[in-house]
């Protein structure tokens, strides 16, 4: 069954080419240290330099993507890579309706949102990559123990979930020219499964891994940052087929020489 799943998968995704309207920030790596217990390092991980989108992907980028590629249209999309909420938000499978063109694309999979990154011949980002991106502000690369800049980001999980998502770009630029990171949508990762895991190691195999609700959140070195331990828990509770009203992403890609 898993075979076949992966087959069809790559029978759908479509081949890449970089599409217009894509703005990427070029981010340096380097060390720094993870919220989450890594045990062959300590907590320290280390990022290759990267190119990440500097904003979520629109409704307006996601529909070019399934105009150009039917089989990642709702109602189209296999519902082995797409649930029955699939892009459920717009009027149609290739209207918007009431969905702004500019506002963060929601509703979508990991294996669509994986299929709209290859399709710009890019990826989605790794954990480890999203949180290095996330851990900086306006003037600095790692501003997580700065009290002021947590208590801003945890102002978001405040407001009422069911208010209108606002337009992509309106919070402030970080040093590496990223926007939206924090207080506007969750985001997919490609390694999100991996935050699969108890605190218990004793019950690492156990195949009931959604029971523990978040469990990955629970290994965590660095409690304080509540924030990064929601996104955690969010992330762990998903399956790769699920849809979720506050759910985007944004595609990054390897950084091997010159770049458009």
């Amino acid at each position: 069954m898993k075979q076949a799943a992966c087959l069809l998968l790559l029978a759908l995704l479509p081949l890449p080419g970089l599409a217009a309207g894509q703005d990427w920030a070029r981010l340096p790596g380097g060390e720094f240290r993870s919220v989450l217990r890594y045990e062959d390092t300590g907590g320290l991980v280390k990022v290759a330099p990267f190119e990440l989108q500097r904003r979520p992907v629109t409704n307006a980028q996601f529909l070019d993507f399934v105009r150009r590629h039917a089989d990642w249209r709702r109602g189209q999309a296999p519902a082995l890579f797409a649930e029955q909420r699939y892009l459920q938000h717009w009027a149609g499978p290739t209207e918007l309706g009431n969905a702004g063109p500019q506002q963060p694309v929601v509703q979508v999979s990991w294996f669509a949102a994986q299929a709209y990154c290859e399709a710009q011949g890019a990826r989605l980002p790794t954990w480890a990559e999203w949180e290095f991106a996330a851990a900086a502000d306006e003037t600095r690369a790692d501003a997580r123990k700065d009290p002021a800049w947590r208590e801003r980001i945890l102002a978001w999980y405040s407001r009422p979930s069911n208010q209108a998502l606002a337009d992509v770009g309106q919070g402030p630029t970080d040093i590496y020219g990223v926007q939206d990171l924090h207080g506007l949508v969750w985001e997919w990762v490609d390694d999100y499964a991996a935050m699969l895991v108890s605190p218990d190691n004793r019950e690492q195999g156990d195949p009931d891994k959604l029971q523990f609700c978040g469990a990955g959140a629970l290994s965590m070195d660095d409690r304080e940052n509540y924030a990064v331990l929601m996104r955690v828990a969010m992330l762990s509770a998903l399956q790769a087929q699920d849809t979720t009203g506050n759910l985007g992403f944004r595609c990054a890609r390897d950084l091997t020489g010159d770049t458009p």
